[in-house]
């Protein structure tokens, strides 16, 4: 269980009070740090199950908690951005993204219990869509939308193409569990 791709996935549970915190510090440095410490959640994502598979780590409790920490860190992240800016264009794909986060994972867990799991397991646009997600919520973070406004926009415009996406892989998934899903209603 205490591995190094598990520590790194629990670092990044970790990382959610500390990213709370830093952001609603009185200062102006806040946004750098808020950004500085979701960008390292962000690269222990993609470390820990990398070094998982490369290194023959994985465990049961590293697959049930990596999922857990992504979703948690990035809900919260949307939560404190809507909260800042108050305002629907940021609340709108925010939604989008949480709302299918809860979703596919019951959708994975229902498929799980049915026994066809694999057929709804990540797909490639699902990692599309992780990359864009967590690269406009560190521009999200990391600059005052007061100080910065064109790196704010470039975050917000990620964003929808990470909401756009977050839609687009919740259709597949969907796809792919309809035939389970309408099982005997005919």
């Amino acid at each position: 269980m205490f591995n190094l791709p598990n520590l790194l996935t629990m670092l990044r549970v970790l990382l959610i009070p500390l990213l709370i915190l830093v952001f609603y510090l009185p200062w102006e440095w806040r946004y750098l740090a808020s950004g500085a410490i979701f960008g390292v959640a962000a690269l222990t994502d993609l470390l820990d199950g990398y070094l998982a598979r490369k290194l023959g780590m994985e465990t049961a409790f590293g697959a049930f908690l990596d999922p857990v920490a992504d979703k948690l860190i990035v809900a919260v992240a949307l939560v404190l951005l809507t909260e800042q800016s108050a305002s629907s264009v940021l609340a709108i794909p925010a939604m989008v993204i949480v709302g299918r986060e809860i979703v596919v994972s019951a959708l994975r867990e229902w498929m799980a219990e049915v026994g066809s799991r694999a057929s709804v397991a990540v797909s490639y646009i699902g990692k599309v869509k992780t990359a864009v997600q967590m690269i406009s919520i560190i521009v999200l973070l990391t600059f005052n939308p007061a100080l910065y406004p064109v790196f704010h926009m470039i975050g917000l415009v990620l964003l929808y193409v990470a909401a756009v996406l977050t839609l687009w892989s919740m259709l597949a998934y969907l796809k792919i569990a309809w035939p389970e899903l309408t099982r005997g209603t005919e």
